[in-house]
């Protein structure tokens, strides 16, 4: 489990310009999260501070009750954090992974070995020889043969093409286990949307959204609405080349409908709908 209490954190010499102020949330295991905000809400800050990258200046961040400030060994053994950008060592994968495996006890060579082949990537490369699509694929594939229970991604969709998007939806869903907690802060809601369990939405000092996509389907539908046909009923809608993208209240019997996440985001972040404990409110009059 990660514990956020009320932590506020400033970067050097930006001390009046917090990037969090009385911030909480608390995430638990078996669940893959889709972390969502405006740009320079913090969602990158937010995964290294968890990983102990970075530090809160108040607050407390634990990760199974030890503090991530701390840099527990055993702990960190634990995390892996896939940032945006990144770079790789000019030395083969297997030397790459000789000389980092080692850092994760539950590493596993056959995991490696699958997402390998699922990306459609040789076992046997060099990585300073791969475009930047290849070594995010290679880096994600190390990332879940760590087999940590806490992996952090940050836009792991970004510089993949259209079919590997798809092969990462694969391998992240073919890795999860009941200890896992995989949360991934994108921009790209479509490339992520089949995969996530609870969706956050959050601002600098708080969570505009904390509910899960069972929730959120259990009470709202996401449907394509002809002009005639917007009505008292629709909570939120957009132009569409289709008709209106609209959020609407579901009634007893409908049947569930795909979550539209981008509706959804600009709904939270206008105050139309809002979560509470993981309870949905409407607010028509926004």
């Amino acid at each position: 489990m990660i514990e956020i209490k009320n932590i506020e954190f400033a970067y050097p010499g930006e001390r009046k310009k917090k990037v969090f102020s009385d911030f909480t949330l608390k995430l638990e295991e078996n669940k893959i999260y889709g972390l969502l905000g405006k740009n320079g809400t913090g969602k990158s800050t937010l995964l290294y501070l968890i990983s102990g990258l970075l530090r809160v200046q108040k607050g407390v961040i634990k990760i199974d009750g030890i503090e991530s400030k701390e840099r527990n060994a055993e702990i960190l053994s634990d995390i892996f954090i896939v940032p945006e950008e990144f770079d790789l060592p000019p030395v083969s994968l297997s030397t790459y992974v000789k000389m980092t495996a080692p850092f994760y006890p539950r590493f596993s060579e056959e995991t490696l070995k699958n997402c390998l082949r699922e990306f459609e990537l040789p076992p046997t490369l060099n990585l300073d020889k791969l475009s930047m699509g290849q070594k995010k694929k290679v880096y994600m594939s190390f990332a879940l043969a760590a087999n940590t229970r806490y992996l952090l991604m940050d836009e792991p969709t970004n510089g993949l093409d259209i079919p590997s998007k798809s092969q990462f939806r694969k391998v992240v869903a073919n890795s999860m286990g009941e200890d896992r907690i995989v949360i991934i802060s994108t921009h790209q809601v479509h490339d992520v949307e089949p995969l996530l369990d609870q969706i956050l939405i959050m601002t600098q000092n708080k969570m505009l959204m904390d509910t899960g996509v069972a929730e959120i389907s259990e009470r709202l539908a996401f449907e394509l609405r002809a002009p005639s046909e917007m009505d008292s009923s629709v909570i939120y809608a957009e132009p569409s080349l289709h008709g209106n993208a609209a959020i609407v209240e579901r009634s007893g019997g409908e049947s569930e409908t795909t979550i539209n996440l981008e509706l959804l985001f600009n709904a939270v972040s206008k105050g139309i709908i809002s979560s509470e404990r993981g309870e949905i409110t409407i607010n028509k009059n926004q």
